[in-house]
């Protein structure tokens, strides 16, 4: 039996720490006896943001001037995040560059563990766009590209500021995602985030490894959660959408149509489940 890590990476929205958790447990249970060769990891990039957020939330809800306050507050705090992974990401100590530090960090627990071990990430919503946008700068960066925002336009800098060590050649590309054999995307808005660019421009990540495989899972009534293979010929040859129900059994038409819960359900859905267990056994096996 071979060791394998899984590293979950969050979406928009106000999120706890323990976000992960029930995602894990529901995988440990489809595992069995196979679960203990798993290295289970969350990113939490939201701490980063969330203080903010909550201030500019009560001084904006105060004293009833506004209305619809659930979904109100699912937007503030999602398109928030979004707004402030993107805005001025290249100066040092962006909130782009510390998420991407979150993502090193779940890295190196796992190199730890073992430093050749097979990495599947698990990401929704804008923890895709994240994810992506890390993995895409190292490869650049290991490609001698220049980098130009976040830990992969100086790695050396970072690890010398975060560890304060070098990094070693191991660790280097392991944190580069030079072992990722799986990443499974849920209500996944890389879409949103391209959709300015001319189809030629828009690019995805390289296939880490020889065992990569990305499979996207998007509800049709989650105007947040979107299929990938449309972009470009390079999504089409890189990943499997799968059109999947996240609203599960509600009956109702406002769950039906789009609503905050269609677009956090995912990871309660057993299709995805079912396929992240699969790829897991697969690699672990």
């Amino acid at each position: 039996m071979s060791q394998v890590a899984l590293i979950t990476v969050h979406g928009m929205g106000e999120t706890l720490p323990a976000y992960a958790d029930g995602l894990m447990a529901q995988l440990r249970s489809r595992l069995g006896g196979l679960a203990a060769q798993v290295t289970m990891r969350s990113v939490y990039y939201q701490g980063i943001l969330h203080e903010n957020q909550r201030q500019v939330w009560e001084r904006t809800a105060a004293g009833g001037k506004v209305r619809y306050d659930a979904l109100r507050k699912f937007v503030l705090y999602g398109l928030g995040d979004a707004a402030g992974l993107e805005t001025r990401k290249e100066i040092p100590g962006s909130v782009y560059e510390l998420a991407q530090g979150e993502i090193a960090n779940a890295l190196l627990s796992c190199h730890a563990a073992r430093p050749d071990m097979p990495v599947v990430f698990v990401a929704q919503s804008l923890g895709g766009q994240v994810l992506s946008s890390y993995l895409y700068d190292a490869q650049k960066a290991a490609a001698g590209r220049s980098v130009g925002a976040g830990i992969w336009r100086n790695v050396d800098a970072w690890a010398s500021s975060a560890l304060g060590r070098p990094l070693t050649a191991s660790e280097r590309v392991f944190l580069g995602g030079g072992t990722c054999a799986g990443l499974v995307t849920t209500g996944c808005n890389i879409p949103i985030f391209v959709a300015a660019h001319k189809e030629m421009d828009i690019i995805p990540i390289a296939p880490p490894t020889s065992l990569f495989k990305w499979i996207n899972f998007y509800d049709p009534d989650d105007v947040l959660g979107w299929p990938l293979q449309p972009l470009s010929g390079g999504y089409r040859a890189l990943v499997e959408d799968r059109a999947i129900n996240a609203s599960g059994s509600l009956g109702s038409l406002l769950a039906r149509s789009w609503n905050p819960l269609s677009h956090e359900n995912y990871w309660e859905d057993a299709a995805v489940l079912d396929a992240i267990a699969a790829m897991l056994r697969r690699l672990a096996a």
